[in-house]
């Protein structure tokens, strides 16, 4: 049963750490020495019935900063092991994140509760376990972009500055966030319990992730393939969502994907401008192993390495086990088709269109590459098109606005019996007019960091909040960078 803690509210739960002993290290929170609020997520707060002025207080700032242990938390550094860029990597875990423990929402559904940056774990290899203000900010901010989006993602519930300096290319102030997530089960957690050999260490987890994002397989013959199943389909839908909004996620690694199927590390991530499906933002990645158009292909990859860890859980039979997953893993391309499938059409405007739908919401992303379109306004201005306006469009396209002429004519004859103006109303809630743009990102995390100015940051978050709301054409947070900004834009991992 959940514990409450008295200072803060809040109520938490280890189920994780009762059930999958084997799977972390118990571990302290290094105390952060001058601690002050960077933010504090009431919107979260509020949809997990916490109690949001508590948690605001002194009291919420010890808990966030790892000066405190709430009554109720058992900390432990989560074990995992993952395919780095495709190398394997038998034992990463924790290195700087610490689960406190499971709160327990009004209707009974867990979320993790843990703090990430806040002091080296058995797992640091030779790290400081420490975070800078800027990547803490910029995994808040992206995550409630993606949340605003409807992508399902881990959150921050607080920021808070440590009060003191990370050396990484530079002093930087140190900041450690409050990440929920509803587990922090990947599928580098199975790559690790699967290499220990412990047949009933692999059985605890599956259990465990079973019953927290599968709990009405429980006690099926065929649980454990139909988690994976699950997870299948869950992936397919969140790669193509990514895709939809030309998210590029920077480090697809096995440790970086979830069973829950959220979108967890706001690390190397961006959002392209210019469409180019060959566009990688990771400094890191040198060879665009995770480029947009990579990603389904990276994620089909990964679930192949989990299903590869629960083959001795899906028959005794080793031929047999491997048919079926080979069977169910199958399936991710399908899966993934539908989605895209369904996801062009809609942004296209013909979510009842058929083949022919198809083929010119494909030709639309051909001419944005072609073009070098910038892919969220692209979209959008499509629907003021559908709406009888087709300048913002073309203004979109520029000198080459001509290219349009034949395909608007095409996409035209679909609508059919159903207005524009009607059609335009639906895509305006599926092509956003507003993402987190990379150099307004940069510029916020720039004035936090160096200047401990928080209005750019807080001015850009009210903004990504509200990503399908209308905006005049002169609105700052919908004009994209210059080829010059964006030629030599990277993003890089916080450690």
């Amino acid at each position: 049963m959940p514990t409450q803690d008295p200072s803060t509210g809040l109520r938490l739960d280890n189920q994780f750490a009762r059930e999958v002993q084997g799977m972390y290290v118990r571990w302290q929170p290094e105390p952060a020495p001058a601690p002050r609020w960077l933010q504090f997520n009431d919107a979260l707060a509020q949809e997990l019935g916490l109690e949001a002025q508590a948690l605001r207080g002194d009291a919420g700032l010890a808990v966030f900063s790892g000066q405190r242990v709430p009554d109720g938390a058992e900390p432990v550094a989560q074990a995992y092991a993952g395919h780095q860029f495709g190398y394997f990597s038998p034992r990463l875990g924790d290195g700087r994140a610490l689960l406190l423990g499971e709160i327990v929402d009004p209707s009974g559904q867990r979320f993790d509760l843990a703090l990430k940056g806040s002091g080296p774990t058995p797992f640091a290899r030779n790290g400081d376990g420490k975070a800078a203000v800027g990547p803490v900010l910029r995994e808040f901010i992206v995550a409630e972009a993606m949340h605003a989006l409807g992508v399902p993602t881990t959150r921050v519930l607080a920021a808070v500055a440590t009060g003191e300096s990370v050396r990484r290319e530079r002093a930087l102030p140190g900041a450690v966030l409050a990440r929920v997530a509803a587990s922090h089960l990947r599928v580098g957690s199975f790559e690790y319990a699967a290499r220990t050999k412990d047949a009933a260490l692999l059985g605890r987890l599956a259990e465990h992730a079973i019953a927290r994002h599968a709990p009405h397989l429980q006690g099926q013959r065929q649980r454990h393939l139909g988690l994976l199943e699950q997870v299948v389909e869950r992936q397919a839908s969140l790669i193509a969502q990514w895709m939809g909004l030309g998210f590029i996620h920077g480090v697809m690694n096995t440790d970086n994907m979830t069973i829950s199927g959220q979108t967890i590390d706001y690390g190397p991530c961006a959002f392209m401008e210019h469409f180019d499906p060959e566009e990688v933002f990771s400094s890191i990645d040198h060879d665009g192993r995770y480029a947009w158009a990579n990603q389904s292909a990276i994620a089909h990859w990964n679930l192949s390495r989990l299903a590869e860890t629960l083959l001795p859980l899906l028959d005794d039979d080793a031929e047999r086990a491997g048919a079926l997953a080979m069977a169910t893993i199958g399936k991710f391309d399908t899966h993934l088709s539908e989605h895209w499938s369904a996801l062009l059409r809609s942004k296209v405007g013909l979510p009842d269109g058929a083949d022919a739908a198809d083929r010119l919401a494909t030709e639309f992303l051909h001419l944005m590459q072609r073009h070098e379109v910038d892919y969220t306004l692209g979209w959008r201005r499509l629907g003021d098109a559908a709406a009888g306006d087709e300048a913002p469009l073309r203004a979109v396209f520029g000198a080459h606005a001509a290219a349009l002429d034949d395909w608007l004519a095409r996409w035209r004859a679909l609508f059919g019996t159903v207005p524009g103006v009607e059609r335009a109303r639906a895509m305006a809630e599926v092509n956003p007019m507003v993402i987190p743009r990379n150099h307004l990102v940069e510029l916020a995390l720039e004035a936090a960091t160096d200047y401990d100015d928080l209005g750019p940051f807080e001015r850009l978050l009210a903004e990504v909040r509200r990503p399908f709301e209308s905006r005049d054409d002169a609105n700052p947070y919908i004009q994209p960078a210059t080829r010059e900004e964006t030629a030599n834009y990277h993003t890089f991992c916080g450690t």
